[in-house]
C-alpha cells in the first residue's frame, strides 16, 4: 500500500461498500448478530430526502481502507451543533499508518467549520487499544454519565404502539 492517504465523502454508489465496513466494524467489535441494516436502509438514510447521517472514506491508493460515519447532535448548553461518531473502523491491514488520526482530525475540521461545539464518541469498555488512542488525541472520558436505551418492544410500547419491527 501507498503512504498516501485522502479523505472523500461516500457517494450512493458506496453504500455497498458502506454496509461492509459496518460488518467489518460489527465482527471487531463481537456484535455482528446485531447487524440487519440493509443496503436500501442505509441509501435512504444517507442520501434519502432527509440526510440522518454522513459517511467519510479514508483511502490509500484510492482504495477505501478506513471509514467514519456521523451526524449531529445538539448542545443546549451550548446552544450549537456537535458531531457525533457513530463508527470509525480502520481495517487491520491498513492499522498503524495513522488513518484513524486522520479520519478524525477531518472530523474536527468538519465540526470547526460547521461551528459546532463538540465532537463525541462512545467506545466499549473492552477496547483497550482504542481508548489508549482517544486518549492520546486528547479526548476525555464523560465517566459520570450513563447511556441509555430504547429499542423494539420497550421503544413501542412507551411510543403507545404495538410491538416494535425487526
Amino acid at each position: 500500500m501507498t503512504d498516501t492517504i485522502t479523505i472523500r465523502p461516500a457517494g450512493r454508489d458506496d453504500v455497498p461498500l458502506v454496509l461492509q465496513f459496518i460488518r467489518d466494524l460489527a465482527r471487531y467489535e463481537r456484535l455482528e448478530h446485531e447487524v440487519c441494516a440493509s443496503e436500501a436502509e442505509l441509501a435512504e438514510a444517507l442520501f434519502g430526502e432527509r440526510r440522518y447521517a454522513e459517511v467519510v472514506f479514508a483511502c490509500s491508493g484510492g482504495a477505501p481502507v478506513g471509514f467514519a460515519l456521523f451526524f449531529h447532535n445538539f448542545s443546549t448548553f451550548k446552544g450549537r451543533p456537535g458531531i457525533y461518531l457513530e463508527d470509525l473502523y480502520v481495517r487491520p491491514e491498513a492499522r498503524g499508518r495513522g488513518i484513524g488520526r486522520r479520519l478524525l482530525a477531518h472530523l474536527a475540521r468538519t465540526a470547526v467549520e460547521r461551528r459546532c461545539a463538540r465532537l463525541e464518541w462512545a467506545v466499549l469498555d473492552w477496547n483497550e487499544p482504542s481508548i489508549a488512542f482517544y486518549r492520546s488525541l486528547g479526548a476525555v472520558p464523560l465517566d459520570e454519565w450513563t447511556v441509555f436505551r430504547l429499542t423494539g418492544d420497550a421503544l413501542a410500547l412507551l411510543a403507545g404502539g404495538a410491538a416494535a419491527e425487526g
